[in-house]
């Protein structure tokens, strides 16, 4: 079995390298290829890394060209069986992959795996698994009823709350920042949606793997950590367009044609975008 491991890179070098160096751990004892393609840094990134990692590729963007993009320029030239997407700000344990690989073995209707995430302080990342973001789901999530009832299924949806954190289960949703799909499954689907520039695209590419015909399931079993949003603040502007015309995108592919849903759905995401712009110039 052989494994492509794409990783995306955008001002966290440091970061970057301590991924590695976790991951040339983890793929000791498995057959391996690593791509590692920089959004155009301003870090200096591209010189950091010339000749420090012999055996991984680097590819050098001159623009960012986004997430999705920039993962999908390197599709073409994986050989692996399975391949991961994974963030730079991610540390994996050495059986990470190990098991990961063993889990699809058993399981031949996996199309996707992700992994439980804690973040540096050891604290459980709830995005590790979610729900589908309709609109009842995505409701009870904005106005905190998954605050008050945790572990609903009804309320808790979005993050899968009536699902162990300790249990692998077939999930709807996976996290872009450890999505290890296999060589069928990502043929199926050809990678992520380029109409997406940062954000949403995890979501989309879960759903096109299930509308496939395969599950997405969530891997209890290893634990990764990730020093989520270091390669963006999340109370800058950038973060705030990206985020919320992201949603407006999934909006539009998923319940085109349901006037209605659309219409409260927009006027759900401006008045986030309004309360987030709003929370920025405050503070």
């Amino acid at each position: 079995m052989k494994l492509s491991i794409v990783i995306v890179n955008y001002n966290v070098k440091l970061l970057l390298e301590q991924c590695l160096l976790s991951v040339e751990k983890a793929c000791a004892n498995i057959e391996s290829e690593i791509f590692v393609v920089d959004n155009a840094s301003t870090d200096g990134s591209d010189l950091y890394f010339n000749n420090r990692f012999e055996k991984i590729s680097f590819q050098c963007n001159k623009e960012n060209v986004g997430f999705a993009k920039a993962n999908n320029s390197v599709i073409d030239k994986v050989s692996g069986d399975y391949i991961l997407f994974l963030n730079p700000d991610t540390i994996v344990p050495v059986n990470c992959f190990d098991e990961c690989i063993d889990f699809f073995v058993k399981h031949s209707d996996c199309g996707a795996l992700g992994v439980r995430m804690i973040d540096e302080n050891g604290i459980y990342l709830k995005e590790s698994k979610r729900g589908f973001p309709d609109p009842k789901t995505s409701f009870y999530k904005m106005i905190g009823l998954h605050r008050l009832f945790p572990t609903s299924r009804v309320f808790a949806k979005y993050y899968e709350g009536h699902l162990s954190e300790n249990k692998s289960n077939p999930v709807d949703v996976l996290s872009g920042a450890f999505m290890m799909l296999s060589k069928d499954a990502l043929r199926n689907v050809k990678g992520f949606d380029e109409d997406f520039f940062m954000y949403g695209e995890d979501i989309d590419l879960s759903c096109r793997i299930i509308q496939s015909g395969f599950k997405n399931y969530y891997f209890a079993d290893t634990t990764i950590t990730h020093y989520k949003g270091k390669s963006t603040s999340y109370k800058s502007a950038s973060y705030t367009k990206h985020f919320y015309d992201a949603m407006k995108i999934f909006v539009k592919k998923y319940f085109f044609g349901k006037k209605l849903t659309m219409y409260f759905l927009f006027a759900g995401i401006e008045f986030g975008r309004a309360i987030a712009n709003f929370k920025r110039l405050l503070f």
